[in-house]
């Protein structure tokens, strides 16, 4: 069994906005203090509908990273890197096709939506059906077992467990694979030896998930065995074969529907977004011209919060005591919208202005944001070359 070990990767599309903040970044910060963490910018997935203007993706790569630091992602705690930067991610996905049947290619609910929807791009290529093979690499590379993600994203998940089950069931058939666990169970000693096979048989003959997780408890405990040893007796628990490649759980986060300037999703496709980093001056005057509930023609006129999309903004950046008051005076028509969008203006530029700060010295020195993704892609090269000498080892590559 491996540790638990969240990956999470964002494309490079420009400067991210305060719906990235709310739905994505803020999940971030808080699970990378809870998990080994593994966040990537994923440019080569930029490249599966933009692949005619390559040209804008470096830029957009850098001020991505930026903003995810301006955000309060800890390169402490979280390993940041690029996708492009650690080749393994291609070579995975270039072995993991060769098995991937086209029909589940496309069966991804997406995929026929994107084309509809981007019906303006040439997306009849491979890169654009075979981009849940690349996203798969991504997570398989590192053997994530969380990936959090929207319960939109949960198909992406699946065919993500389905390919590398898929992959563990062609590749996991090694020799004497049965011989090679019963040795690797003795190394447990008596007692546990003894235990793990009373567990495994509890599991296998009447179905008990305690006893399946008490065995998995004990295995992970056991300082004697092998890694190799240890995914043996992993996979000869469950009946299986070898665990090559792990087969990852999605994690369901709260999404936050953050709105537009406009009122519809705040997304840069409608044009109605709010920078992280956006200069002050241009954000007052963009929420100042949001739209609010339409019954309110006149400042006379009593208004309903919940169908105002400012409402919304107060939800996420003021306190209830506001929330109380916003209620109130748009009900009884005691205050206008400028005075009710006030303290949204003030508590977005209060957070912005603390993300400016930390974003500042990578752009008074991008030596500094250069050092940290060098040291991240170190790391990530580190457990993809890890996976990669397995995954090699099993498809028959191994050899010089």
């Amino acid at each position: 069994m491996f540790p638990d070990r969240i990956f999470s990767g964002m494309r490079p599309t420009g400067p991210l906005h305060l719906g990235h903040y709310h739905g994505v970044l803020k999940n971030w910060i808080k699970l990378q203090s809870e998990y080994p963490c593994f966040f990537c910018v994923v440019d080569l997935h930029a490249l599966t509908t933009h692949y005619e203007t390559p040209d804008v993706i470096e830029n957009n790569v850098w001020e991505v990273l930026i903003d995810w630091l301006a955000s309060g992602i800890d390169p402490a705690q979280a390993t940041l890197f690029i996708q492009s930067h650690v080749q393994e991610h291609a070579e995975l996905s270039l072995i993991l096709g060769m098995s991937t049947p086209l029909s589940w290619l496309e069966r991804v609910p997406t995929y026929k939506e994107q084309i509809e929807r981007l019906h303006d791009k040439d997306l009849g290529t491979y890169g654009f059906l075979g981009y849940p093979i690349l996203m798969a690499a991504d997570i398989l590379l590192y053997r994530a077992s969380l990936v959090p993600v929207g319960e939109d994203q949960v198909p992406h998940v699946e065919i993500t467990r389905e390919i590398a089950r898929r992959f563990n069931y062609l590749y996991g058939r090694e020799p004497g694979f049965e011989d090679k666990a019963n040795k690797a169970a003795r190394k447990l000693g008596g007692k546990r030896c003894k235990l793990y096979y009373e567990l495994r048989n509890a599991y296998q003959q009447e179905g008990n998930e305690e006893a399946l997780e008490q065995a998995r408890a004990l295995l992970q405990e056991a300082q004697s065995l092998l890694m190799s040893d240890r995914e043996r007796l992993f996979g000869y628990l469950e009946g299986s074969r070898k665990i090559i490649l792990v087969e990852p759980q999605a994690m369901l986060t709260k999404t936050s529907r953050m709105p537009g300037i406009n009122g519809q999703k705040m997304s840069k496709s409608y044009s109605n977004i709010i920078g992280l980093r956006e200069d002050r001056i241009s954000v007052e005057k963009k929420i100042r011209k949001m739209p609010t509930d339409s019954a309110r023609a006149r400042r006379s006129d009593p208004g309903d919060p919940n169908k105002c999309p400012v409402w919304q903004l107060h939800q996420a950046y003021t306190n209830p005591a506001t929330h109380e008051w916003v209620w109130r005076s748009c009900r009884n028509a005691e205050t206008g919208c400028l005075e009710c969008k006030q303290p949204v203006i003030d508590e977005i530029l209060l957070e912005q202005q603390m993300m400016l700060e930390r974003a500042q010295k990578y752009i008074d020195d991008p030596s500094l944001l250069r050092a940290i993704i060098a040291d991240g892609c170190d790391k990530a090269r580190k457990l993809a070359h890890e996976t990669m000498r397995d995954v090699r080892e099993a498809i028959g590559l191994a050899y010089s």
